[in-house]
């Protein structure tokens, strides 16, 4: 087996691959990317193709400075203050100020609408030890925020506020692949008719893929 396994891909791999087009040996190896600053909109794409392993980093753990910034706008500061606080998170994968604060600001209109119809919305933002804040705090949007960053976090507070993030919110995660699925994601993702931010993706990936293997998922042209 070593013999067939050099440092570099061997010419057998090859001829199976691209002469006999038996792709089932690619099967037999696989790759994982870290990729960050990806979209929501990316990740839905992603779990259209099936063969993979995927892991992500849930919103209920990254959601807690959002919900604790509209909490505390809610004491002088006010939307503005909502919208300037979450500005400085550099949580969307568009980087146009203009349009963020756009988003922010529906992200906003969203959490109101959620607070008038909750009965008692703070049992579900606050974390019970952080609760007293609201009151000692009380006309201090930048204090309360302050505490409430340095205090304990409610748990799974993304769960409840899903709803209010878009598409354009980054995600991060752990994707694999064998090279066979890789082979086919390539060739879907990395073609004109694909969503632009997955075909971004897609090079990026193809960039780093180590050329023993990207050789036999990827036709060499001829020169």
């Amino acid at each position: 087996m070593k013999r067939l396994t050099p440092s570099r891909t061997p010419a057998l791999l090859d001829d199976l691959a691209w002469t006999y087009f038996h792709h089932s040996i690619l099967e037999h190896a696989n790759l994982s990317y870290l990729i960050r600053g990806t979209s929501r909109g990316v990740l839905q794409e992603h779990a259209r193709h099936r063969i993979q392993a995927i892991s992500v980093r849930s919103t209920r753990y990254t959601m807690s400075g959002l919900i604790n910034a509209f909490v505390a706008s809610h004491q002088g500061g006010g939307k503005e203050f909502f919208i300037n606080t979450v500005l400085s998170y550099d949580m969307f994968v568009v980087c146009d100020e203009a349009y963020n604060r756009l988003e922010i600001a529906g992200m906003y209109d969203k959490l109101m609408f959620q607070k008038e119809k909750v009965e008692d919305f703070y049992s579900i933002s606050v974390a019970k030890s952080s609760l007293p804040f609201l009151e000692e705090f009380r006309g201090d949007s930048a204090k309360l925020y302050e505490a409430l960053q340095g205090g304990k976090k409610k748990r799974n507070v993304g769960d409840a506020f899903k709803h209010i993030i878009t598409d354009n919110v980054k995600v991060d995660m752990v994707v694999t692949f064998n090279l066979r699925s890789l082979k086919n994601y390539f060739n879907l993702r990395d073609s004109g008719a694909a969503f632009f931010q997955i075909q971004w993706l897609a090079q990026a990936m193809m960039d780093v893929t180590p050329a023993k293997y990207l050789d036999l998922i990827i036709k060499k042209k001829n020169v």
